[in-house]
């Protein structure tokens, strides 16, 4: 075991000691205590984390844990085995007084679905609360110990995280520990290693910190940084109970309630952005093309457009007429079944293969319905005006259909929206505000968001009496009854399920068909061109257009319309919703959806690829000389370059000896753990997709 290293940090504190420093250390942690729902919490910062190595013995996959760091109060306490952590645990609990119906002390952990599955097996659990399988948020032991997850409350890795500390500067060490060394509890560290272990608790201590001081202490803390955003909007909305504005806003949520039937017919419509390549131009290297931004897309049009405000209403359509009324008047979500689906337009398509159901005779374009001998799906009435650009057919036939009269969002939720934007525009680069942009960036971000939360989902924890996860299945209609008659409510679900619908609208709408057969790929917001100087006037169409869209909005509301144009700290207008140049290209190149390389006027290569860190693949592309001749269907980056690591997950109880990197020879034992190991990243097209690439034009370059 290791027993002295110099360290240049006063609170550091080994375990070796530890049994007779612990005392003395507690003496210096704070005790100051904040009270939520009855119950304490210390309002420290308090973290931790470990380091461990991955190895293959007798030709299975194993883990051990060598050390871990626990930082109280900006005391770092360092271990190396789970029984010296355990008796730490055990020490706090007895001198903080702690149980989990009276008293608890917080600990972050900046990836918890990680350091959970080796420590699950070591507690009693009161309570996990998981987002899904082996993914906790929240972690509180019968002893009143509470593990959260600091990464879903900034959404941000250790690095990042270091690089937005404002008032506690923390820079996380990067590349001082190689992963490929086997170590165990025995292994000694070198300084700059243990350095590395110091740092990333340091890092974390000091976010925290950060989040009690600013935030108030830290049972304001949300679990997640969405938590920001409905914690903002429900002060402001609801901040005077006698007003007028609460009275309407309260009436108007219990108006607005979703039937079991209605809600899983949401669920079918609900759709994301709209990401994909124009076919007849994929796999080729492009000249001359231009990138450009919606600004703020999503908050644009939850401003702009106008939403389900009223109770749903199932009707039955009998005739084309009522149809399309209905269509013309309300928002509305349906059932859908057309035969003999063809494509009016050939450089995209709108139809999601994942979307639909009881699909005959499709002709797929990479996960896109190009034609059809028949096809089901649900869509809003937004969905419906693009398809019938973009589609033919000989029949239609409407199913289940739920209209709701529409209208602008509520005023007080516009200003919280509008605040946002504010912020993110009026703050950005603005020395002593740093914090104030960053929450504001964040906010906006989650404006959306919080509108999809899904009202019924799979309920997720980990059972300590049977040592497993399990799945419990909730009651639906008991469920979404809670949902309807929250008090705390000032969302509705159908507002999210039409904020992605006006987007794709746009993209596809006032973007892929504007530029028609020089459209080349599309991501959400965003759509890049060839040939630039052709379409100008679509950008400055759709501007002036959404523009004034906004602007009816404001006078409905009685707010100043400067809110969705402020300025920057350089006097800069900023208008929310307008297309903006993201940039030009020399060259481009896309292989589908989230899979494309560019060069720009500077020569500068980027890549982006799903499942390649950005960082790992613009290393390995930018060694060849012609990065573009490399980017092709059979493009792999190998295990040593690719920055990916296969995680198995090891449920049962592991124990032997094994020799470190030094030859030390080491004992461990865990009663769970993960195995991870590097792993080689291949860009594989799907065979359907390259068919269908090669039946369209048999002259491509990968």
């Amino acid at each position: 075991m290791q027993k002295s290293i110099i360290i240049s940090h006063d609170n550091v504190f080994y375990y070796d000691n530890v049994k007779t420093d612990l005392p003395e250390i507690f003496k210096k942690v704070s005790r100051d205590i904040n009270k939520r729902w009855k119950v304490d919490y210390y309002n420290i910062p308090v973290c931790f984390d470990i380091e461990t190595s991955s190895f293959y013995q007798d030709c299975e996959k194993r883990s051990c844990m060598y050390i871990w760091m626990f930082s109280i109060d900006d005391n770092i306490i360092i271990g190396r085995t789970w029984e010296e952590f355990l008796y730490l645990c055990n020490e706090l609990v007895k001198t903080f007084s702690l149980h989990w119906k009276f008293r608890r002390m917080i600990i972050y952990i900046q990836n918890l679905s990680y350091e959970f599955q080796w420590f699950c097996k070591l507690f009693k659990w009161h309570k996990v609360f998981a987002l899904d399988n082996r993914i906790p948020l929240s972690a509180l032991t019968e002893s009143g110990i509470e593990f959260r997850c600091s990464y879903r409350l900034s959404g941000y890795n250790l690095a990042k995280m270091g690089e937005n500390l404002v008032k506690y500067k923390v820079s996380k060490m990067v590349g001082d520990l190689d992963y490929n060394k086997i170590r165990h509890s025995g292994t000694p560290l070198t300084d700059k290693e243990m350095g590395y272990c110091l740092n990333d608790v340091r890092v974390l201590s000091a976010y925290i910190r950060e989040k009690i001081e600013n935030d108030g202490n830290i049972t304001k803390i949300p679990l997640t940084k969405t938590g920001y955003v409905r914690i903002y909007c429900r002060e402001h909305i609801f901040a005077d109970h006698k007003s007028k504005q609460f009275k309407h806003y309260r009436e108007l949520m219990q108006k607005l309630t979703i039937e079991p039937e209605e809600y899983t017919l949401l669920r079918e419509g609900f759709q994301g952005g709209f990401t994909h390549a124009n076919a007849y131009h994929s796999g080729k290297t492009l000249h001359n093309m231009e990138s450009a931004d919606f600004c703020s897309k999503y908050p644009s049009v939850m401003i702009a457009k106008m939403y389900p405000m009223g109770k749903g209403e199932r009707i039955h359509i009998t005739d084309k007429k009522t149809f399309y009324d209905t269509m013309e008047k309300y928002c509305c979500v349906f059932r859908i079944r057309l035969t003999n689906v063809q494509p009016l337009i050939l450089y995209e398509n709108y139809l999601s293969y994942s979307k639909c159901r009881n699909v005959e005779k499709p002709v797929l374009n990479n996960g896109r319905i190009v034609s059809a001998a028949s096809l089901e799906t649900t869509i809003t009435n937004v969905d419906f005006e693009i398809l019938k650009r973009c589609y033919t057919w000989d029949s239609i036939e409407i199913g289940t259909f739920y209209r709701y009269k529409k209208a602008y969002l509520p005023t007080d939720f516009i200003k919280c929206i509008l605040e946002f934007y504010r912020i993110k525009t009026e703050l950005k680069d603005v020395e002593g505000k740093e914090i104030e942009y960053m929450h504001g960036k964040e906010n906006l971000n989650s404006c959306y968001g919080m509108t999809v939360t899904s009202i019924l989902r799979d309920s997720f924890t980990y059972d300590s009496e049977v040592d497993t996860w399990i799945s419990e299945d909730q009651n639906g209609s008991d469920v979404i009854e809670k949902y309807n008659n929250s008090i705390n409510r000032f969302l509705f679900f159908p507002w999210g399920v039409f904020v992605t619908a006006y987007s794709r609208y746009d993209i596809f709408i006032n973007g892929i068909l504007k530029v028609g057969d020089d459209y080349v790929y599309s991501d959400t917001d965003s759509i890049k061109f060839l040939h630039p100087e052709k379409h100008q006037d679509f950008i400055q169409d759709f501007n002036k257009s959404i523009g004034e869209d906004l602007l009816k909005a404001m006078r409905f509301h009685g707010l100043d319309p400067k809110l969705i144009a402020p300025k920057t700290i350089t006097g800069k207008s900023k208008p929310l919703g307008v297309y903006e140049i993201d940039g030009r290209y020399k060259r481009f190149k896309t292989l589908g959806a989230k899979r494309y390389l560019y060069e720009d006027l500077e020569g500068n290569i980027k890549m982006t690829v799903a499942g390649l860190p950005k960082k790992s693949g613009k290393e390995y592309i930018s060694k060849y000389k012609d990065p573009f001749k490399i980017f092709t269907k059979d493009m792999n980056v190998p295990i040593t370059e690719s920055g990916k690591q296969t995680a198995t997950y090891i449920d049962y109880a592991i124990e032997g000896d094994i020799l470190d990197y030094l030859g030390n020879e080491g004992h461990y034992k865990e009663e769970s753990c993960i195995h991870l190991e590097p792993t080689s990243y291949s860009l594989s097209i799907a065979g359907d997709y390259v068919n269908y690439l090669l039946s369209i034009n048999d002259d491509f370059e990968f």
